[in-house]
């Protein structure tokens, strides 16, 4: 068997490289299609890594009761944040709270008088889970001493419902990519193998099975699929570096996050190995699989 494998890997190198310009198309076929299906993944990561962000800076105020006392008032943080899903919990006293509304508002000074004494204490809550907002916002308002409760939901609801979709066109979108890479790939080497259906029909008839002959197409499959996820996964690497530097030099596109390629590197490579085996071996038995029927 060892010298079987031997045997099938220098015949499936021997026929990528017999049939040159076919093989290149091939490969330049894995690439894009890859490439493509990669770009279209990382943008589905990094816009649902930014939904989340967003999600997250849509915080909860949870206004304490006017009669509490600072101390009082104060010592509900212990409580808010016991709570479940509850990711962060900051205390804004009332004096910060007109701070800052006369820092936001108030550009000519009208409201530079303005008594703290009109505002509530307060807490800005921050939550783990953005899609558990209803359940934490009941919990928050059966925390004693708390008063008033104040969400965006509809802001929240618009976030999930954005990122649903996101993810929906993008699976959909990579699915198609790939079932028409693994059909492409098929056609390409196909058209390989009809240059050598006479030598398949003499092996058959001089008993050579099914597996003997197919199997140096599956090698050839396979390095093609290899050195396409290998050409692909560079150029992902370098386009997703040339995207970055573009985001991080405009003044417009500074407030969308995007992650290091290099926290991902690992998952992409996996990934594009595995696809280009499956495209590349995929095309190879569907395209062979006619030519053993003699």
């Amino acid at each position: 068997m060892k010298h079987n494998i031997s045997y099938f890997f220098k015949e499936g190198i021997s026929n990528m490289f017999s049939h040159g310009f076919m093989s290149f198309a091939a490969i330049g076929i894995t690439v894009a299609c890859l490439l493509i299906m990669g770009t279209f993944s990382l943008v589905a990561v990094n816009a649902n890594e930014n939904l989340k962000d967003l999600q997250k800076e849509n915080a909860i105020l949870a206004f304490v009761q006017d009669d509490l006392t600072d101390e009082q008032a104060m010592g509900l943080q212990t409580q808010l944040t016991a709570l479940d899903n509850v990711s962060g919990c900051t205390f804004v006293s009332r004096q910060q709270a007109r701070d800052d509304y006369v820092q936001k508002y108030d550009q000519e000074g009208l409201y530079s008088e303005l008594d703290a004494s009109i505002f509530r204490h307060r807490y800005v809550i921050h939550l783990a889970d953005p899609d558990k907002l209803s359940q934490t916002i009941a919990a928050v308002k059966g925390v004693q001493g708390i008063d008033k409760v104040r969400a965006d939901e509809d802001i929240s609801n618009g976030f999930m419902t954005l990122r649903n979709i996101a993810s929906v066109i993008s699976i959909a979108l990579i699915t198609i990519l790939f079932v028409v890479s693994v059909f492409i790939i098929s056609n390409t080497i196909k058209l390989t193998t009809f240059d050598r259906r006479d030598e398949i029909a003499v092996m058959k008839m001089v008993g050579a099975t099914n597996s003997f002959i197919r199997w140096p197409f599956v090698f050839e499959g396979l390095m093609m699929g290899v050195c396409g996820a290998a050409v692909a996964f560079g150029l992902q690497w370098l386009l997703y570096a040339a995207v970055v530097k573009g985001i991080a030099s405009s003044d417009t596109l500074q407030l969308v996050s995007v992650i290091p390629f290099k926290r991902m590197w690992g998952s992409v490579a996996g990934v594009f190995a595995a696809a280009g085996i499956l495209i590349g071996v995929g095309g190879s038995l569907t395209a062979i699989r006619k030519f053993l029927q003699v």
